[in-house]
């Protein structure tokens, strides 16, 4: 099965970087996918997941939870200000904090609810413009901003530019998090996991490596 040899690379990408085994947590990106092929990898023990959507989350997860316990999830795609309810009560993490307009949505709504998921800033260290996530040189005031609002921010999150080399930005993510004291690094796709490892990635995101390809 598709899992088991990506566990298992993971793995051998931890005993390479001299990690300890299951130091990092592999994200099964479920986005699109067909409920019979989440239900496949379900079935196979693994319980941590990311969805791109909120709405593709509602219509899936509170279903699976009420056969599946311990389900994971973790919201890896843009999030809209007036989903942020809803996200917070379906999701475990959050990964694409972005603006102050949603910290301060987050914070407002962690008041209310007693608790709050773990928060990832995303940083667009491309700095793409059709992309999302704050800019490296005002990460670290985002951060302190969002601290000040009583956010918990567990760690930071990145999508690196198709066309440029990987390593460059997860090395740039690492930077941004250790001076900022922050432990979490979600970086890492089905392509460049391993690679991610090496610099320090705490979670990896792999979608088509682990499902096949989305049918559209």
């Amino acid at each position: 099965m598709a899992l088991a040899d990506i566990t298992d690379r993971l793995r051998k990408a931890e005993s390479d970087a001299g990690r300890e085994p299951g130091s990092v947590e592999l994200i099964a990106i479920s986005k699109k996918q067909p409920n019979e092929r989440v239900e496949a990898v379900l079935q196979e023990g693994h319980r941590v997941f990311g969805e791109n959507r909120v709405q593709e989350a509602a219509g899936k997860w509170p279903m699976f939870r009420e056969t599946y316990e311990s389900v994971d999830l973790h919201l890896v795609g843009p999030l809209q200000t007036n989903k942020a309810r809803q996200a917070m009560e379906l999701c475990q993490a959050i990964h694409s904090l972005d603006r102050p307009k949603l910290a301060k949505t987050l914070a407002r709504l962690a008041q209310e609810l007693g608790s709050c998921p773990d928060l990832f800033v995303q940083v667009n260290t491309g700095e793409e413009d059709q992309k999302a996530g704050i800019w490296p040189a005002e990460a670290d005031a985002f951060i302190k901003d969002a601290r000040a609002l009583d956010l918990s921010i567990r760690g930071v999150m990145c999508i690196p530019p198709v066309d440029e080399e990987a390593a460059l930005h997860f090395a740039l993510l690492a930077k941004i998090a250790e001076r900022n004291g922050l432990t979490g690094l979600s970086m890492g796709m089905s392509g460049d996991f391993e690679k991610a490892v090496t610099f320090g990635a705490t979670h990896v995101r792999v979608g088509s490596a682990i499902f096949g390809a989305r049918p559209y």
